[in-house]
């Protein structure tokens, strides 16, 4: 009987039941899990076998010994007694990995230092001579984990973790590993598929990954077949003539499987930038006759090869990490499912997520889910059929509900708070949509929290809209706030008649310092918009705020009116459209104060836009430092501070209700006799210093600055005329 060993093959948590099946059948006996890894007995030729075909494991370790431990001078002898001549040469070389703690041993660098010591001085010659410490490429790597009080040493025979196949040189930016993607494929019974001849398919294939570990399984190739370094090549118990008669019969598999006719495995990437470093991996994989790329979007997709071959669909769409992701990922989700729906009946689909809450939101329901982890981040699998029976019908009664704008037989289907929601915005948008066409308005808000459960700011710059989430109260549940949003991003294309992809959404929350001149991303697409008779530069996508304060309409044009002949101040400028309204009424001069480089190129863009250049000034600097040093004089000024900054780029920290008075106070001191000083802000709790009232004239003028887009939100911002008496 050949000699057993203990083996313990390591794994991503939640695939320990998937290895300990896919183990046995390998030859593993006495298997059992244990969180993310497997142990069982072994001859070398099951080890070995394991290490060529574990399409999920990370690593095959070999126990080399087991013994208590208390402290760490019982870690040194332990290791030291252990025979390492019958492993390693004096003159090769060696790497350590130490896990767990315990036994007075805190800090994994140390205990790995001792257990290199043990060994470095067990093999030590009288010439000196001992093994040197490789941690890339050592003959022999070494593993030592502290459990409950026992030190277990072992000999890892995998070297490089086995997800590391050799084809994936180049990659995405964020691919699954080989052995996960692997995982999802066996959940999804793609082995028993391929067996009976069935078609895979993948719309958003990145690098290949699943395609390419797809196509080992069909055609029966060793995962691990083409790797050349092992962790027991240099090892001194390895059996080379045992490893070559396996590699030769993996190999003659493999020859055997791609001689057969290949399966249609087909993927599709919008990006082109991926094409090619794709078919590289299939390439490399030796894939190339069996796994097709080929460049296209989402909305041309069409898998099937032809009308009667069942198959697979396979995929795994991009998370989102940033605030603003959820409403192209939502979309994303709908157009798959409606693809799935239109093109893909009678086949079944796996759909590998960490944002399953999206996943409902694909018109399928799922007969199965799998609760995996893709490194730290939890995700699930769900598994669908493609049959009308699965499909999610529409909530929405139809005899008593008009269609919507946009709607068709094949339109998103709604849950019932999306209903509501888009019944609300269809209402907003008969009402303001007339205001806007006879007032001449391009971009006005349509909707602003109505209805307290869906607490966004819906604002329409022609045909795009852009969405800003109120962040939730800490009392709301996040699963239910973010069930809302959803219910509502797929109600606004579909009640709107708007192309999903010209909706942006944003998450509003307090910015403070250089947060609210940060990009939110940086796609720099500029939109040109017109108001009262001037043209603005908006962008929707890369900062929180577009570049043009909606409520701010009627001050702006207010002042285009009054502006004619007069010296004109914008402090706090933002992108200087109240500048160009100025400018457009005939200022004799402008002067424009900020902080932000940014936004003052965006106002010189602004200006130019309209032709205008001389006698408009922009300054930057700190607002409160730059009227202290200012001797101007000005018929016209303009204030709209933020509720805080404490930009690197100023002294201290500026608060609307604490600064206000010396705000107003430097201000006033440079308008001119007769003129006038507009104030607002939009700090809700704002409470205007009474001694102001002594010492100018002042008139609150917040109703008569709020068009009909804003009358039902009147809080959103307090204006007041400054005059001197």
């Amino acid at each position: 009987m050949s000699q057993q060993f203990e083996l313990y093959l390591t794994c991503p948590k939640s695939l320990e039941g998937l290895l300990l099946e896919e183990a046995r059948g390998l030859g593993l006996e006495e298997a059992r899990e244990q969180v993310a890894a497997v142990r069982g007995q072994a001859s070398m030729e099951t080890a070995y076998r394991l290490c060529l075909w574990s399409r999920l494991a990370n690593r095959v370790l070999l126990v080399m010994a087991r013994f208590p431990l208390s402290n760490a001078e019982e870690l040194y002898q332990g290791v030291h007694a252990i025979d390492w001549h019958e492993h390693l040469l004096p003159s090769g070389s060696l790497a350590v990995e130490f896990s767990g703690r315990g036994a007075g041993i805190d800090n994994t660098h140390f205990g790995a230092l001792k257990v290199k010591d043990a060994i470095v001085d067990k093999l030590r010659t009288a010439q000196g001579e001992r093994p040197s410490v490789d941690k890339l490429n050592p003959d022999l790597r070494v593993h030592l984990r502290l459990e409950r009080g026992e030190a277990i040493v072992s000999l890892d025979l995998s070297g490089h973790s086995l997800h590391q196949r050799g084809y994936r040189l180049q990659q995405g930016a964020a691919p699954l590993k080989e052995n996960l993607a692997a995982a999802v494929l066996i959940r999804a019974g793609w082995p028993q598929l391929a067996a009976e001849g069935a078609a895979l398919s993948d719309p958003m294939c990145g690098v290949g990954t699943l395609l390419i570990e797809a196509g080992l399984m069909a055609a029966d190739i060793a995962p691990n077949l083409r790797r050349q370094q092992w962790g027991f090549t240099h090892w001194l118990g390895h059996v080379p003539a045992l490893w070559q008669k396996l590699h030769e019969e993996a190999q003659a598999r493999a020859q055997a499987g791609l001689a057969k006719p290949p399966l249609w495995i087909r993927g599709y990437e919008a990006d082109p930038r991926l094409i090619t470093p794709a078919r590289n991996n299939i390439e490399r994989a030796g894939l190339a006759d069996w796994v097709k790329i080929y460049q296209g979007e989402l909305a041309t997709f069409e898998p099937r090869p032809d009308q009667g071959q069942h198959g697979l669909l396979v995929c795994n769409p991009p998370y989102g990490e940033r605030l603003g992701d959820e409403a192209s990922l939502l979309y994303l989700y709908q157009h798959l499912g409606e693809r799935l729906r239109q093109s893909c009946l009678g086949w079944q689909a796996a759909i590998f997520t960490g944002a399953p809450e999206l996943g409902k939101r694909m018109g399928l329901r799922s007969h199965k889910q799998y609760a995996l982890f893709n490194g730290a981040l939890p995700c699930k699998l769900l598994l669908m059929r493609i049959e009308p029976e699965q499909f999610v019908t529409s909530a929405r009664p139809a005899e008593n509900m008009p269609p919507l704008a946009g709607e068709s037989n094949t339109a998103a289907r709604l849950a019932e708070g999306g209903q509501m929601f888009a019944n609300r915005l269809q209402k907003n948008l008969k009402t303001l949509g007339k205001w806007a066409k006879k007032a001449g308005v391009e971009c006005y808000r349509l909707y602003d929290a109505d209805m307290p459960e869906y607490a966004l700011a819906i604002d329409l710059y022609r045909d795009w809209v852009h969405v800003q989430e109120y962040a939730a109260p800490r009392s709301i549940d996040p699963e239910k706030a973010q069930t809302r949003l959803l219910d509502a991003l797929a109600a606004i294309p579909v009640a709107l008649g708007i192309p999903s992809e010209r909706v942006v959404i944003k998450r509003r929350e307090r910015q403070a310092g250089t947060r609210q001149y940060e990009r939110q991303a940086a796609q720099g697409q500029f939109m040109e918009v017109t108001e009262g008779g001037v043209r603005l530069l908006v962008n929707l996508t890369d900062y929180l705020d577009t570049g043009l304060f909606l409520d701010h309409r009627p001050m702006r044009l207010r002042i285009q009116q009054e502006a004619a002949g007069k010296r004109f101040l914008n402090l706090f400028c933002y992108t200087a459209t109240a500048t160009v309204h100025a400018a457009k009424g005939g200022a004799r001069s402008t002067t424009s104060v900020d902080l932000s480089k940014t936004y003052l190129d965006w106002a010189r863009r602004n200006l130019a836009l309209n032709g205008f250049s001389e006698r408009h000034r922009l300054e930057q600097g700190d607002v409160m430092h730059w009227l202290a040093e200012d001797r101007g004089e000005y018929e016209l000024i303009f204030i709209d501070p933020p509720t805080f900054s404490n930009s690197k780029r100023m002294e201290g920290v500026f608060d609307v209700q604490r600064d206000h008075v010396q705000l107003l106070d430097l201000a006033m001191a440079r308008l001119a006799a007769g003129g006038t000083l507009y104030f607002s802000n939009n700090f809700r709790k704002f409470q205007l210093d009474d001694s102001l009232q002594q010492r100018y004239a002042v008139e609150e003028i917040s109703a008569q600055t709020l068009d009909a887009d804003f009358a039902r939100n009147p809080k959103i911002h307090r204006a007041w005329r400054l005059r001197t008496r």
